[in-house]
């Protein structure tokens, strides 16, 4: 089992969470005793005690033991944290419960463990031994696990069994979300039938997660290591073309900082902006062309291309061919 890092990157989902809800981020910051200013730094930290300082904060700040409701349903797609889209990506809950015990690390600290039962599909969330997860965060993470299933088959798939190691406030609300009450037990497990795992996502897309997947690996060994701008701005672009977020302004604002600061640092990097960009598209050019049918239409468009034309020329010059002449290429191969 992969223990949570000693400090982890804030994950981006936060601050769209946090105006979703109705909270102040400097309000949250300064009752969680953090610097005011985190959210806007480059990367953001925290350690396992100040993350869930923060979480106490929010707890506090909101004063409803039904949080843990509204938060759960608004983690979704939309707030484009990677490791969620990548789960909803899936094509099943059981993929989807798979990719969240891996890379939940990424943003937060805490591990799932996944078992297969004679049940089913079990996910049990875990600390270590000198950690104690709050009850209402449990019940965030298995209300988001829950709306995921639901959101990604449009079926109203209930869990066999959901334990806490401590009772909810205001069990009734979440027996009726859940469909099950919640039992008291000694672990925190979430329990899902075969048959439920193995329903169709129609949410799947695996040439999206084809793109997520090298940003998502290179996160979790970058909870480690430093890594360089150039990096960081890689992925910032991987994970922001889909919604089509490619110019220089989108990226600097993501990393707090001006066009122009970033331009001379990745200069110090024997490298620029526009380098990088190319090489991102390339790299997801070429897994649309081998994983799906999308036309030059479509994938220009998914690039941040306003003309297919301007795809395909760009295409020529990144690799000397067109980008059908590539598809067929990679099919025979």
């Amino acid at each position: 089992m992969r223990q949570p890092a000693a400090k982890f990157t804030i994950d981006i989902a936060w601050t769209g969470l946090m105006e979703t809800i109705g909270v102040n981020a400097e309000d949250l910051l300064r009752h969680a005793e953090l610097p005011l200013g985190l959210f806007s730094q480059t990367s953001p930290e925290l350690d396992t005690d100040s993350y869930f300082r923060l979480w106490h904060s929010l707890e506090v700040l909101i004063g409803d033991p039904l949080f843990p409701l509204t938060l759960g349903k608004a983690l979704t797609p939309d707030a484009f944290s990677p490791p969620l889209f990548a789960a909803y990506c899936s094509p099943n809950l059981r993929i989807a419960l798979e990719r969240l015990s891996a890379y939940k690390p990424i943003i937060c600290p805490m591990t799932m463990d996944l078992d297969q039962l004679d049940e089913g599909m079990a996910l049990t969330l875990k600390m270590p031994k000198h950690w104690e997860l709050p009850t209402t965060f449990v019940l965030m993470e298995m209300v988001f696990i829950v709306n995921l299933a639901r959101t990604a088959t449009r079926q109203t798939i209930n869990p066999v069994k959901v334990i806490s190691k401590s009772p909810p406030k205001e069990i009734t609300a979440y027996r009726n979300f859940f469909g099950i009450p919640v039992a008291t037990g000694n672990e925190n497990r979430i329990i899902f039938s075969k048959a439920d795992s193995d329903i169709p996502f129609l949410s799947v897309n695996n040439a999206m997660f084809q793109v997520f997947e090298p940003v998502l690996k290179k996160r979790l060994a970058e909870l480690e290591r430093d890594s360089t701008l150039s990096d960081r701005v890689r992925t910032c672009l991987a994970e922001m073309m889909a919604s089509g977020l490619t110019g220089i302004g989108d990226v600097a604002d993501r990393l707090a900082m001006s066009p122009r600061t970033l331009q001379r640092k990745l200069a110090q990097e024997n490298t620029s902006f526009q380098t990088i960009l190319n090489q991102v598209r390339a790299d997801i050019a070429k897994i649309y062309l081998r994983k799906t049918h999308y036309s030059n239409a479509e994938i220009a468009f998914l690039l941040g291309y306003d003309d297919p034309n301007s795809f395909i020329r760009a295409f020529h010059s990144w690799t000397g061919a067109t980008p059908e002449a590539s598809r067929q290429a990679m099919l025979a191969s």
